[in-house]
């Protein structure tokens, strides 16, 4: 477990005390291509600025928004939507209705491409998942804001609700729901889809399926956090991208594991032998003893 969880914090590394890290800080600015200047994560006059966190000896990313550093994902889900000579642009947090009317969630990024008279041609959804948070991230990132100079070395091991990374309710939580509902829309449209996600998240997934790019609907982008020594700072990369099909993906995901059947037939039975088991005599009652 590393001594403390923040990686970045406001877009860079919390022992990053630079005059820009702490302009950043100040301002609670993103510098990954928000929708608006400032950090809104959590709560917008009062933002969660912790865009990712330490892993072992990755990072790993907690905010959805970091992933738009440079807007490759931008790019790389265009190669994987149109051919190269199509005119595009991308649009975020697109509302998605179903047949009803109502409303199958927001879509992170949709790339739409168009024609001279600005009509569309086509489209294709993109689903930025980062990872959610089992623990407390808060504590560590206001004690860490309240004096970044001296806090950049904390010790937070050892402290009740330490944070980590919880990747299994973050696949079945919110991966896994957001391409059955968001996804099967697109699916049925015949639309093609991108998933942008880091390395250590992908890698908790079950084996997925692949196919070639040709016949694929879904592309995972795979991305890490690199640190560039020289300016103290996290830097996107890309990393592989598969391609698979969308109905065996989803079975994959969606799907459990079983266990030995002999063990929960074993705890079945112990559960019933508890429930059987003879209980004690009640206590006597003072007629029955003589005594009233």
């Amino acid at each position: 477990m590393p001594k403390q969880p923040l990686a970045e914090v406001f877009g860079f590394p919390i022992k990053n005390l630079s005059a820009e890290a702490s302009r950043y800080r100040q301002k609670r600015l993103c510098p990954f291509n928000n929708k608006v200047p400032n950090c809104t994560k959590d709560k917008a006059n009062d933002p969660l600025g912790v865009c990712s966190v330490n892993d072992g000896d990755r990072v790993a990313i907690t905010c959805p928004i970091r992933f738009r550093e440079d807007w490759l994902i931008a790019e790389d889900a265009a190669a994987f939507f149109f051919s190269p000579e199509v005119r595009w642009t991308s649009l975020v947090e697109v509302r998605l209705n179903d047949r009803h009317g109502k409303s199958a969630g927001n879509i992170d990024l949709v790339l739409v491409s168009y024609d001279d008279q600005g009509k569309v041609l086509d489209f294709g959804s993109c689903e930025v998942q980062a990872v959610y948070i089992s623990g407390n991230v808060r504590a560590p990132f206001e004690y860490f804001m309240d004096d970044p100079t001296q806090h950049f070395n904390m010790d937070w091991m050892g402290r009740p609700h330490y944070p980590r990374p919880d990747y299994l309710s973050s696949s079945r939580k919110r991966l896994a729901p957001q391409l059955l509902f968001k996804g099967g829309i697109f699916h049925r449209w015949g639309k093609k889809q991108a998933v942008a996600i880091h390395r250590g998240f992908f890698d908790t997934l079950p084996p997925l399926e692949p196919v070639s790019a040709d016949d694929a609907e879904i592309a995972w982008m795979i991305y890490e956090l690199v640190h560039d020594d020289e300016q103290n700072i996290y830097t996107l990369k890309r990393g592989q991208i598969i391609y698979t099909k969308f109905e065996p993906t989803m079975l994959k995901l969606t799907t459990a594991e079983a266990g030995a059947l002999e063990t929960f037939v074993e705890h079945l039975q112990a559960k019933l032998d508890e429930k059987l088991e003879p209980h004690p005599p009640d206590a006597p009652l003072l007629t029955d003893m003589g005594l009233s």
